[in-house]
């Protein structure tokens, strides 16, 4: 072992003439081991023709072996390349026996030639494959036991790529395949997922690794359910594309993405759609650094528009997403010119401007505040940015004569209970009402729940929170939400606005709402931990149930009533609900616009609560500068308003 170590530490030269030397000496022996054998005595070691002729022969089985590549293996790695290598040069070793055994008219037994194969495979093959096997980690008895769930090819790619490595040891194989049940594939055994708790009791393992990337959300899903009572975390491979492409390796193991919980088979986009507001065109996105607006400015990329504007407020997302985007751009060599503008829509003359100067033709927007407790606590800001905002943006973009308006809208605008689900939903009034005016512009706007991993998602909160030992915070039992990956949002939001005729509301199939609880708990079990039992206090991680935060509701809605109809795509439909005409939208803007100037919340609550938008808070008033202003008024029994820290603390 000590020499095999002093072996494998020598520069890469001095080890290839090593291995040239030991080649020689095993071809020598094979020789004259099979000459031996065959005449039954040793009396050929002292013929000197025999001798004379092993230059030749060792010379060209060397030369094959070095063309073949045989000694730019690496011993401990080496596979299927070096053994052809190895083959074609004892073929061709033996070959030469023959030919100068017949030329110089050697005396040579017939069979000689056959032994000294086979002695020369064992020798020069067999050494190697000794080698490999002690000291290519193949049987490694040092790392962290893990089962591989899926056999194929890359479970066989991620065994190999595992046994490079001291971090895991992989202990058996588990998968679907029935044929594979009681094979042993590189030394591992493969089982059925059935025995899978006994698998990992009997193995001691820590994890489960899923090497399934090119498996649907469903068959991940149904996995993910089978091994989450498990309490074992389970850790994933990067995605086929990512292979593929070379920007992950088998061995980038990484967390289960929260999608393959929640997530469905996605829908092919429909390129026809997907291109029509797009392609050669000059197309804007408001709020392009925020989680959906990025990940649309991706998505509108590679469908190769003329100009693409970035228009966001703050900095650092919009050097983000510019960055990301022409480097994006660069890499898959598309021509496009984009546009990092950096700007407020609360400023029409701004927004105007950016319009008329790029020749806009698709708007994008996304801009808003969307998170429910920030905007209870700044409701003027609120209602600047979401309802003005969308109004001087919209406003804007008629007087540029912009083709298509999409406004990114959410589930919370239907029948809300807060400020922020309010002022969307009278975002959406106000594109109806100016759609039915005289102009060039078409306004759609598209509705749907949440999206995994955007910004102050439950997803990275729970992860962070079990990084950190707990107590993940969940605010009700029964709470539940809608969601989707934001991908496939910003894919069907781009559908959607190709679709639309002028006024329509868009609603996203979102599947089955998500209890968040039950979120909680598979996140936690896949994370290798359990939930702590409140009566024995045996687990790692506690749930603490905190209570609903201001204007939060326990269960979100997509549609207003049931007037919906469907489209030509499946996932996307269309709602038929009350709109206001500009004649009776516009003073009501007026006195919102008014109240905000004042910041007289009392009548900024008024409007929300008499405009037709069925809005019914679930608090006061929660805004905090207005509760610090009126903190000894907001006793009295008339006014319908909630001391913010006091609901917190409940």
């Amino acid at each position: 072992m000590d020499f095999m170590q002093v072996f494998f530490a020598l520069p890469r030269s001095q080890k290839r003439l090593v291995s040239v030397i030991i080649d020689t000496v095993f071809i020598i022996t094979a020789f004259f081991s099979a000459i031996a054998m065959r005449l039954d005595n040793f009396q050929v070691l002292y013929d000197a023709h025999y001798w004379l002729f092993m230059p030749i022969v060792c010379s060209a089985s060397l030369y094959v072996f070095a063309k073949l590549g045989l000694y730019r293996a690496v011993l401990r790695y080496m596979g299927l390349q070096a053994l052809t290598a190895i083959v074609a040069g004892v073929l061709m070793s033996t070959l030469t026996i023959v030919l100068t055994a017949y030329f110089t008219g050697l005396s040579l037994p017939r069979t000689v030639p056959i032994i000294y194969a086979a002695f020369a495979l064992v020798f020069v093959g067999g050494s190697r494959a000794v080698v490999r096997a002690v000291f290519g980690n193949g049987i490694k008895r040092v790392g962290e036991h893990v089962i591989i769930y899926g056999a194929g090819v890359s479970g066989r790619q991620l065994v190999t790529s595992l046994a490079q490595s001291s971090e895991y040891r992989t202990m058996a194989f588990v998968d679907d395949d029935p044929t594979l049940h009681g094979t042993v594939i590189q030394g591992v055994n493969v089982h059925s997922p059935s025995i899978i708790r006994k698998l990992v009791q009997q193995y001691g393992a820590s994890k489960v690794l899923l090497a399934m990337p090119s498996a649907s959300h469903s068959r991940r899903k149904q996995i993910l359910m089978t091994l989450e009572p498990l309490a074992i975390q389970v850790l994933t491979i990067p995605a086929t594309c990512d292979l593929v492409s070379g920007n992950k390796v088998y061995s980038d193991i990484k967390q289960v993405e929260v999608d393959d919980l929640l997530g469905r088979d996605t829908v092919a986009p429909r390129e026809q759609l997907m291109a029509a507001n797009i392609k050669g065109k000059s197309v804007m996105v408001t709020g392009a650094g925020g989680s959906i607006g990025s990940e649309l400015c991706r998505q509108i990329l590679n469908y190769s528009p003329k100009k693409l504007v970035l228009y966001e407020l703050s900095e650092y997302c919009l050097y983000s997403i510019e960055s990301e985007l022409r480097g994006q751009a660069e890499l898959l060599n598309i021509k496009v010119e984009i546009l990092p503008v950096q700007g407020s829509v609360q400023k029409e003359n701004r927004v105007l401007a950016v319009m008329e100067s790029f020749n806009v033709q698709t708007v994008y927007h996304t801009a808003a505040y969307k998170h429910v407790p920030l905007v209870e606590q700044n409701v003027v800001e609120g209602v600047r940015n979401n309802i003005f905002g969308t109004f001087y943006t919209a406003r804007a973009a008629i007087a540029a004569k912009v083709e298509t308006f999409v406004l990114i809208s959410t589930d919370k605008a239907v029948r809300p209970t807060n400020v922020m689900g309010a002022t969307k939903r009278m975002a959406e009034l106000v594109l109806q009402a100016l759609d039915k005016e005289t102009h060039d512009t078409r306004f759609c706007m598209v509705r749907f729940g949440n999206v995994l991993g955007s910004s102050g998602s439950v997803v990275p909160l729970f992860r962070s929170q079990i990084a950190a030992g707990g107590p993940v915070t969940v605010t009700h039992p029964e709470i539940t939400r809608f969601f989707m990956t934001i991908p496939e949002a910003s894919q069907l939001v781009i559908q959607a606005g190709a679709m639309g005729e002028g006024g329509d509301v868009f609603v996203l199939d979102m599947g089955a709402p998500v209890k968040i609880v039950d979120l909680a708990y598979k996140m936690i079990h896949l994370s290798g931990f359990k939930v702590i039992d409140d009566r024995t206090a045996e687990g790692d991680i506690a749930i603490q149930f905190t209570g609903m935060r201001p204007g939060e509701k326990l269960y979100e809605e997509l549609l207003i009533g049931d007037d919906v109809s469907g489209t030509a795509h499946e996932r996307i439909m269309t709602a038929h609900e009350v709109m206001l005409t500009w004649e009776v939208l516009e003073p009501i803007l007026d006195k919102l616009d008014l109240a905000c100037h004042e910041f007289d919340h009392r009548v900024i609550r008024d409007i929300l609560l008499t405009t037709p938008i069925g809005f019914n808070p679930s608090d006061g008033i929660c805004d905090l500068v207005w509760l610090e202003r009126n903190k000894d008024k907001i006793d009295t029994p008339d006014t319908k308003v909630v001391s913010f820290a006091s609901r917190k603390s409940s």
